[in-house]
């Protein structure tokens, strides 16, 4: 089973890569921003606090994804395996993560990087907030703010990986196509292990 970490800044491409990838290798996506984001448009208590720590670019709490990721490990347990898409965000989460995969018999496969230069992460964020219409995405101070958060309590979590001997960076500049193949490259080395 697959269990791959797609990592990366905000804006990096996780989520178009992700559902590529998923398409190509028959992998389930999770999008913790997405399942994040349908628990606010819900109304839902978890969506409500969710909402309140995210207003200003800060992350959603540990507990709250932890939450999130353990529930949907319990109900998707067969499969080709996932791509988990924004997770883990933090050290404690990469701890807990691994707990929770292994009380199910699974394991983290590799975490890949798409590594992108911080004024190619604005420039790609302030273009999909004018199409997409999210607030977080339309305004710059906003966008650095969860750069500056993404490196301080994010980007750490690749030593955590490092460790195990499973981080991987790729080059996530150029077109999506590009990025892509260059992703799969990778794919096909840690599944042929």
């Amino acid at each position: 089973m697959l269990n791959i970490v797609l990592f990366g800044p905000p804006g990096a491409g996780k989520g178009t890569q992700a559902e590529k990838l998923a398409e190509r290798y028959n992998l389930r996506h999770l999008s913790t921003g997405e399942v994040i984001r349908a628990e606010i448009q819900a109304g839902s208590e978890l969506g409500l606090k969710a909402q309140e720590q995210m207003k200003d670019g800060s992350l959603a709490s540990d507990d709250i994804v932890i939450g999130i990721i353990d529930h949907y490990i319990e109900m998707h347990r067969d499969g080709n395996g996932t791509i988990f898409d924004g997770f883990p965000r933090t050290t404690p989460q990469a701890e807990e993560f691994d707990r929770i995969l292994a009380s199910h018999g699974q394991e983290v496969t590799a975490m890949i990087s798409l590594d992108v230069p911080d004024e190619d992460v604005v420039a790609r964020l302030l273009n999909r907030g004018k199409i997409s219409g999210r607030a977080d995405d339309q305004s710059e101070e906003i966008i650095r703010n969860r750069i500056k958060v993404y490196k301080a309590q994010t980007a750490v979590v690749k030593e955590f990986y490092q460790k195990q001997g499973k981080y991987i960076m790729v080059d996530g500049t150029g077109d999506i196509e590009t990025t892509f193949e260059r992703v799969c490259e990778v794919v096909d080395r840690i599944s042929a292990k």
